[in-house]
Order: C-alpha cells, then structure tokens, then sequence
C-alpha cells in the first residue's frame, strides 16, 4: 500500500495576505475565499468538496463550510493534531489517505488565519501564572518559541560549527524570490547582507530577518484521484510521497528529549523517499518550512540534502536561489517573506513549480519537495511530482 501517485492536486487558491490582526474580513469568510479560489483553478464548483482537512488547530468547523459552499454531502473531515506548521504536508497525506481508500473523492486542504479576532500566535504566554511544562521554562526566560527553538539550533550550530553566514543566506534567498512574486508581503521590500546583519537580535542566534512573518489570510490546495489528473486545466501535479511523525520521545516535555539538536525529521526521512521512489539526488526544488532559518538548515540536512560538516560551503545564496541554485529554495519567499500560512503556501508554490507557473520557476522542475514544521512534533513532509515521474 503507497500513496505514490494515487492522488494528485488539480486547484490551488489563496487569498490577499496581510499583516497579522489586519484581515478586513472574519477567519471563516477567508478561509471560503481561498476555498473558492481553488475551486474556480480547478474549474470545479464548490459543490463537488466532499472532504476537508486541515491542521494546527484551524477553527473552521467542516460541516459549517460544507453548508456555506452548497456541498452536496460531507463525506469525510479531519485535522492533523498538534505540530503547528508540521501539520502542513500531513494534511495533504490524509486527504490522500481519505481519497485512495474510497472515504471522500474531492477534498480540500486548507489553513485560515485572522489574528485581529482571535489571537497573536507566535507570542509568549500572557497568563499572570504558568503551570505545567511552562513552569519549567517561564521562570528561565523561555517564554515564545523563538526561546525555544533557540536553544536547539544553538546545539547544532555548537556541534557542527555552524557560522551566522548559513542562515543569512536563506533569508537573503527568501527574500530574493520574494521580489518577483507579487502576492508577497515583502514583494517590494529587498534584504541585503548588511541589513540582515545590522538587524535587532531577537534571540541569539535569531536576527530580525531569521523569523517568520504573522500574517491573516488563507490557503487552499483541492486534491482528487490520480486518474482524474488530466481531466482538469493545469499540468499534473502528483502527490509521490507523504508522511508524519517523529522520532522516540520527541515529544518529551521541558526540553527533555535524548535526541536535542534536530528537527525531528530522522526517522520520516527514510519513508518519505522510499514511498516516492526516489533519493535526495532527486529533489529538483525545495520549499522548506522557516519558523525560524536555523530550522531550514537542519532540516535539509536530515533530509539528505546537505551534510551537517558541509553547511557553511552549501548555505551560500547562489545555491539557494532560482533558476540555476544547486538547491532552489522557498521560491515563493516562503515563511519569511511571503507569507506566513502556517507553511501551507510552501505546499502552493511546490504545486506551482510542477506547473511550471512559480515567479521564480526552477526550470524542468519534476520532483518538488516541501518540509513542514521542523523542531515542533509532530513533523511532516511531502513530494510532489510531474507526470514524467510516474
């Protein structure tokens, strides 16, 4: 039993995104507009959704976009529990599971962000008192995820002599791509290696541009079965390759993991590849997951990518940068700087690069990868692929 192949995504939509708690609309009526949007790519109508998955606690009820969207029938409606943005690419696995095993035939993956209505994500704990895991940490100083993801990247770096340059290079990619792509938030806005290094820290070794961006919007990505591929208006997207998870005891609370310097990705890995039939050689472009960059270096190398002892050579912008980049990275200009949907837009702009249709096209692009959610747990990862992979 594989996924390989047995799917594929025919819509992708999305809406305007703005800066964090600046959505003009509500939560629910961004996340129909995404939804619609890739209804009318696909040249569907919203009626032919019988399914929808989402993940990191999205608050859109199915049955409530069902009625909204005209849905003839709610056949099949999940959510990939915790992990935050890890949740993104194991959305799409379980709409394919959903798909492939006969549950549901057209299903919609989907994320929706309005922080002016319900919240800032991405900030310490505002409670006067903390307890449980918190109590561990909060009276130490790790108080948001930028402390906490700190703190495992510092062991990495520490361990492999990794130098400030590595991650500067990926956020001057993200950036660059950005440039051409004009649904960007940062499109307009260039970064430079001067900038970059005279920027705020916000936690060593985070600068300013290491993090992600908070924004409001939504995205949409429609999957059917493999064999319906041809019948819709764009080139084929497949879905090779989709897997979750994470390592023994990754979830172990209060920073008490046994593996600490990584991203969780070790034990997926392996799966991954051997569903999609194919190695790290393959890999034609790469959308990686930036909740901060130290995450993308570590995940690339779990992934077979790069070697840990090789980073500094590798994470140079040329090689990351498109068209002609060893390794073209977040061509959209991803988490950093094109917007921050919990990573689903990675999972858009890989599509885009198989349709050949990325402001920032890798050219002959078959195989796209995408790597949700490194150091949350659960993790997960995907790979799209052309029909000449098949």
């Amino acid at each position: 039993m594989t996924l390989r192949s047995r799917t594929a995504v025919v819509g992708v939509g999305e809406t305007a995104y703005y800066k964090r708690g600046q959505a003009p609309d509500a939560e629910f009526k961004l996340a129909l507009e995404a939804i619609v949007s890739a209804c009318a790519d696909a040249g569907i109508h919203p009626r032919d959704i019988d399914g929808f998955a989402s993940f990191s606690n999205d608050r859109n009820d199915p049955s409530q976009l069902a009625a909204a969207l005209g849905c003839r029938e709610l056949r099949f409606a999940n959510m990939q529990w915790g992990g935050g943005g890890g949740g993104g690419s194991a959305a799409i696995g379980n709409a394919a599971a959903a798909i492939m095993s006969g549950m549901a035939e057209c299903v919609v993956v989907f994320r929706a962000l309005a922080q002016g209505q319900y919240g800032r994500f991405g900030q310490g704990a505002q409670a006067p008192t903390v307890s449980g895991n918190l109590a561990h940490t909060v009276p130490y100083g790790l108080l948001s995820p930028a402390h906490m993801f700190a703190m495992k990247y510092r062991r990495f770096m520490y361990e492999f002599g990794v130098e400030q340059s590595a991650l500067r290079a990926i956020a001057l990619a993200c950036y660059e791509h950005a440039q051409a792509n004009p649904r960007a938030v940062m499109h307009g806005r260039p970064l430079d290696a001067a900038t970059y290094d005279e920027s705020r820290w916000i936690v060593e070794p985070w600068h300013l541009y290491d993090c992600c961006l908070e924004n409001d919007g939504a995205a949409a990505m429609i999957l059917v079965a493999g064999e319906r591929a041809r019948d819709f208006p764009h080139l084929p997207c497949y879905v090779l390759s989709a897997v979750a998870g994470s390592q023994f005891r990754a979830g172990a609370p209060v920073h008490n993991t046994p593996d600490y310097a990584t991203s969780n990705f070790k034990t997926l890995v392996p799966r991954l590849y051997q569903m999609a039939r194919l190695g790290p050689a393959d890999i034609d472009v790469l959308q990686s997951y930036e909740n901060f960059t130290g995450g993308v270096l570590m995940s690339i190398v779990e992934h077979g990518l790069c070697k840990a002892g090789e980073v500094n050579e590798f994470f140079v912008p040329d090689n990351l940068t498109a068209p002609d980049g060893q390794l073209p990275l977040n061509t959209s200009g991803g988490n950093l700087a094109e917007c921050y949907m919990h990573g689903l837009g990675l999972n858009i702009e890989a599509v885009r690069q198989i349709r050949r249709t990325s402001t920032a096209q890798v050219a002959n692009a078959e195989v796209s990868m995408v790597i949700s959610g490194p150091m949350v747990t659960p993790v997960s990862s995907c790979i799209f692929g052309s029909e000449a992979t098949l």
